[in-house]
C-alpha cells in the first residue's frame, strides 16, 4: 500500500516531534513546513529515518509556495498557535484565524482526504481574551472552507519538552513565593503529549470526521493543586500566595514586558475559565483513545531536573495514589 502524505505547520514543538516519530514509525511520510531551516532542521530530521521525512522553508503566509506542497500532500495537519503576540506579523488574528483559513481553503481546492487543526479547550465560554476568540473565529474559518475538517481543543498539554511543567518547576525552584492567581481554583484535565498524539494517530489512521474533539487528560486538576504536587515531585516547600485581581494585573502587566512572558493580561484573563470537557463535543475516549497517562506519574520521570541533586538526588515520589486530599478535590 502507497504510504500516504502528511503535511505538518508546526511540527518542531514538542506535539509535532512527537507526531513525526509515530506517523514516520507507521510508513506515512511527512513534509514539515518550518519558517527557519537552519534553527530547527538539526530538531526536525532526528525524528524520523531518511526518506520518510522532508523538511521545507517558507514563511507560513507565503501562499504561492505552500500551495505547491498540498498537490502531493494527503493530509494536513496544523499544530501552529502561539500564547502571546509578537511583532512583525504574528498576532493572534494571523496565527489563529488567518493561517488556519488559508490552509483550510487549500485542503479544499488540492482535494486532501483530512485537515486536521489544533485549537484549544474552553474557547467557547470565553468571551474577555483576545487569544480564545481567534482561536474560535480561526475554527468557524475553518469549517466555512474545509467541512470534513476535524478540530481538536486539547486542555494544558505536558511532556518533558512542555513549557508548562518546565516553566513552573524552574520557577518554585527559585522563587521564595509564588502568586495564586482566582485563588488558585480554576481547573484543567492535562493531558500529555503522547496521549495527544495518539489520538491524532487514530484520527488519521481510522479516517474519523468529527469536527471537534476535546483532548483531556483522565484528571480534572486545579491550579493549586497542580503547583503542590510540583513543589512535592521536587521535593521543594514555598508559599503559595492568593494575588487580588489588581494585583494580579499589575503583575502581569509587568511579566508581559519581557520577551518571553510567563504570564500577560490576556492569559490571566483566560485563567477565571476552568480548562475541562465542556459536555457538548465527543472527547477523546468517545472516539476510542482514552488518555492513559497520569500527571504525577509522567512528571515524576523528568523532575529530577529540578531537585537538589539531580537524577542522583533521594526519591521522594508521591505517586497517583499517594496524594493528599488537596489534590483529590476535584
Amino acid at each position: 500500500m502507497k504510504a500516504k502524505n502528511c503535511l505538518i505547520f508546526g511540527g518542531s514543538g514538542q506535539i509535532g516531534r512527537n507526531l513525526i516519530r509515530k506517523l514516520t514509525k507507521n510508513n506515512y511520510k511527512v513534509t514539515v513546513v518550518t519558517r527557519n531551516i537552519h534553527q530547527k532542521s538539526y530538531v526536525i530530521k532526528t525524528q524520523a529515518n531518511a526518506g520518510y521525512i522532508d523538511i521545507i522553508e517558507a514563511n507560513i503566509f507565503e501562499e504561492d509556495k505552500i500551495r505547491k506542497l498540498f498537490s502531493r500532500a494527503d493530509i494536513c495537519i496544523n499544530l501552529i498557535g502561539i500564547l502571546f503576540e509578537q511583532k512583525r506579523g504574528n498576532t493572534f488574528k494571523n496565527i489563529h484565524t488567518t493561517f488556519p483559513a488559508i490552509l483550510a481553503k487549500l485542503s479544499k481546492e488540492y482535494n486532501l482526504k483530512h485537515f486536521i487543526h489544533l485549537s484549544a479547550l474552553g474557547i467557547n465560554e470565553v468571551k474577555d481574551s483576545n487569544y480564545a476568540l481567534s482561536k474560535l473565529e480561526g475554527e468557524n474559518k475553518i469549517l466555512e472552507n474545509f467541512p470534513l475538517a476535524t478540530i481538536l481543543r486539547p486542555s494544558i498539554v505536558y511532556s518533558a519538552d512542555d513549557n508548562f511543567t518546565t516553566n513552573f518547576m524552574t520557577l518554585l525552584n527559585r522563587l521564595p513565593f509564588f502568586p495564586l492567581y482566582y485563588n488558585g481554583d480554576t481547573k484543567f484535565a492535562p493531558i500529555h503529549c503522547s496521549d495527544l498524539t495518539d489520538t491524532i494517530y487514530h484520527i488519521i489512521s481510522n479516517n474519523i470526521y468529527s469536527k471537534i474533539i476535546e483532548c483531556v487528560g483522565p484528571e480534572i486538576i486545579t491550579f493549586k493543586e497542580i503547583l503542590d504536587r510540583l513543589l512535592k515531585l521536587i521535593d521543594k516547600k514555598r508559599i503559595l500566595i492568593p494575588f487580588p485581581l489588581p494585583i494580579a494585573k499589575f503583575s502581569a502587566k509587568l511579566f508581559q514586558l519581557m520577551p518571553k512572558p510567563i504570564l500577560t493580561i490576556d492569559q490571566l484573563k483566560l485563567l477565571k475559565y476552568d480548562n475541562i470537557a465542556s459536555g457538548k463535543y465527543k472527547t477523546n475516549s468517545e472516539i476510542g483513545i482514552p488518555s492513559r497517562r497520569y500527571f504525577n506519574d509522567e512528571v515524576k520521570k523528568y523532575c529530577y531536573m529540578w531537585r537538589d541533586g539531580g537524577q542522583f538526588s533521594t526519591e521522594k515520589y508521591i505517586s497517583n495514589n499517594d496524594l493528599d486530599n488537596t489534590a483529590n478535590r476535584n
